[in-house]
Order: C-alpha cells, then structure tokens, then sequence
C-alpha cells in the first residue's frame, strides 16, 4: 500500500525546500590584503592635519578630483563624556582633503537621536571648530533623497543625495564600546547616512531590519570609502552615548572599513570574531590579521583594553 501524503504534511516540506531555493549563497571571503595605519596621537592639540596627511599616504588614498564627504559620528552631547568625533579632527580632515586637491570636502551628518542636528553641532562646538561651518555642512536627515532598489531586502529605500553623489565617503568615528554591537566604529558609522526625516529617529528601520544586517548592507551599498577613527578619546562600557572617557591615544586610518573595524577592535582588546556584523561582512574586507597590512604603530604596542559592556565574552585572551 502507497504511503498517504496529505496536503497538511506536503505544504511545510514545500514551504521548506522553496526557502532553501531563496536562501542567499554564501558569500566568499574576502581573499585580498588591506593596509591599516595606526598611529599616535596623546590629545587634541597635536599637529593633526599632519597625521592626516601621513594616515593617507600610508593607506594609499588618492583624493585629487574627488568629491568627498567627511562623515563624522555626531549623536549627541553631554559634557560629562566623549560621544561625539571631535570637532579638531574633523577640522583638519577638511583641511587635509582640501590640500590633496578635491573637487569638493562636505562634512555631513544624520543624527540618530536628536531631530535639531544644528544645535546639536553647536553644542558639540562644531559651529566655533570649523570655519563657516553651515556653509560646509549637510544635514543628511533633511538632504534631498533618490531612491535606490534592493537594499536590506527592501525593494526600495531612499538615500540623501549628497552621499550619492560622493566619490569618496571618509567615516569618521568616535572609537567606542557599543551596548549591542560591542564595538561602533567606522561601519556603524554608516547608520548616520540614513535620513531621519524618512526612516524616524533613532532610524527605526534599521533597528527594524537588524542592527548587524544594517551595518552590512550599508557597507555593501557605499564602496568608495575610507576611515579615520578618533580614538584619542573614545568611550568604553555603556557605549555609544553613556559610556565614560577612555583615552586611547590613536588615530586609526584605512580603505577597508572591515580591516579598520577588526584592528580598532584589537586595539580596545574586543575580539572581532565576536563581533556579529563582522563576521557577516567577510566578503567586503579582511579580518584576518595575516590579510592586515599593518603601517605605523604595531595594533598589538598600543592595546588598551575597555571596559565592555555588559558582555565580557567579547574580551580577547
């Protein structure tokens, strides 16, 4: 006698075999090497456009007729702490890119959690720090947006126009501990560039999405990028926004944000294995330190491990 196959047993075999027909394949690692420069810088005052300069040589970064935007992590503010990238470092990145000959340097910046993005900047001394600063600034949570297809499983999703239409994006972050991700660096930094005005505060869609899907697919997205990490001062335990001050004494620079993101992590003493949105982007970068070509300081002669928060799972031994 024929086994009796009803139709309530064959619809989830079905619905099984047809998601694995959807599943996407997995991506293949990323097989090249990346250079990451690291170096010293004990405070604010340092001749930091020099850095600059030297960061970008050593990268390889070539700047001349680029229009470039200068995305710094701008959030929010309390004296008390160090959330935001500083204002110094941002100025003598404007600086610096205009000097290599770029056809155009705009710093912008989407808040994730306050609507008044220029109070904010005021707040955080952006408006005394850099010169004619609304002049040299877009605001990316009211920019005008274009659409384009198939982002994040979304079939549509609206970007600001200024970063569009950028040559190259330089991400800009405060080196910090995260209470979810476990590090924000210049991946995450990325969340910044979603308007607000569309997608709420603190970008709900994202959160909506998945944090670490998020930082991925925004890194799959933009691929003309480069990274310099303010970690002279970043923030370590109940990062990003009420964490406390931890002086790190570095500025981290690269083309490759996965090699960036998993020698900040190094440095903070945070295993990047551990780090979820990482381990998804291993066709975008190199995380392999055999694949890190290491330029200036050494990562491992200038750890300085933070305090995490709340996982200490993600220490490295």
């Amino acid at each position: 006698m024929k086994p009796c196959i009803t139709r309530r047993a064959l619809l989830p075999a079905a619905a099984a075999a047809l998601a694995s027909c959807q599943k996407s394949p997995e991506p293949i690692p990323f097989a090249g090497t990346s250079p990451v420069a690291v170096l010293k810088a004990k405070n604010y005052q340092e001749d930091l456009v020099t850095h600059i300069l030297t960061g970008i040589r050593l990268c390889g970064l070539q700047v001349k007729d680029k229009r470039v935007v200068l995305k710094p992590n701008l959030v929010e503010f309390d004296a008390a702490t160090s959330i935001n990238t500083d204002v110094a470092l941002v100025a003598a990145a404007l600086h610096a890119f205009r000097s290599l000959g770029a056809a155009s340097v705009t710093i912008a910046e989407g808040p994730g959690h306050r609507r008044d993005t220029f109070g904010l900047a005021d707040e955080a001394g952006y408006w005394k720090g850099v010169k004619d600063f609304e002049d040299n600034f877009v605001d990316l949570n009211r920019d005008d947006v274009s659409p384009i297809k198939n982002f994040a499983g979304q079939a549509q999703f609206f970007f600001p126009n200024t970063v569009l239409a950028a040559d190259l994006i330089v991400s800009m972050p405060k080196m910090k501990t995260h209470h979810w991700a476990g590090a924000t660096l210049s991946m995450k930094n990325f969340f910044g560039l979603v308007p607000g005005a569309i997608y709420g505060w603190p970008k709900n869609t994202l959160h909506q999405i998945g944090i670490p899907e998020s930082i991925v697919a925004l890194n799959r997205q933009f691929r003309r990028t480069f990274a310099i990490v303010d970690g002279i001062v970043g923030m370590e335990g109940n990062g990003p926004i009420q964490g406390t001050p931890k002086k790190a004494g570095v500025l981290v620079f690269g083309k490759d944000l996965v090699a960036v993101d998993a020698t900040c992590c190094r440095i903070m003493g945070i295993d990047p294995a551990k780090i979820e949105y990482l381990n998804m982007a291993v066709d975008l970068g190199a995380t392999n330190p055999a694949q890190i070509q290491q330029r200036g300081e050494n990562a491992a002669a200038v750890r300085t491990n933070f305090q995490l928060f709340p996982d200490s799972t993600l220490r490295l031994a």
